[in-house]
């Protein structure tokens, strides 16, 4: 049985001052933080629900073709470069471009890598 702390109780942290006046306040903002990222969480996992369906359809080399990029990217390579290394490899997987849509695939893939550190970093599968 765990013993609820009221407001004017002594503050079980052993300062001596009641509840409310010390470590009352850092609860409440520790609770507040975590629904915060619960659902932060939460909104994610529904918001790319649509986007890891589209990832799993994807051909074995599709996936290798979008890695040597995102790969390349990394190495600070620039689009245009990363997307010729891939091309290279993957002839059939290679994305056609010009000075208007070369734009949207680099956001495409900024996009790509921006998704996968959210992932690793709220620890999502």
């Amino acid at each position: 049985m765990t013993n609820k702390v009221s407001r004017n109780d002594p503050c079980p942290c052993g300062s001596g001052k009641k509840y409310k006046l010390c470590c009352m306040q850092k609860v409440q903002n520790d609770d507040v933080k975590q629904k915060i990222a619960t659902g932060i969480i939460e909104s994610y996992k529904q918001m790319t629900t649509g986007f890891e369906k589209e990832l799993e359809e994807r051909t074995v080399d599709e996936v290798a073709y979008d890695n040597i990029i995102i790969e390349e990217l990394r190495k600070g390579s620039s689009i245009k470069k990363a997307l010729k290394i891939a091309a290279e490899k993957y002839p059939d997987e290679a994305l056609q471009y010009d000075d208007d849509t070369i734009g949207d695939i680099e956001s495409h893939y900024d996009y790509l890598l921006k998704h996968e550190a959210i992932k690793n970093r709220i620890k999502i599968g």
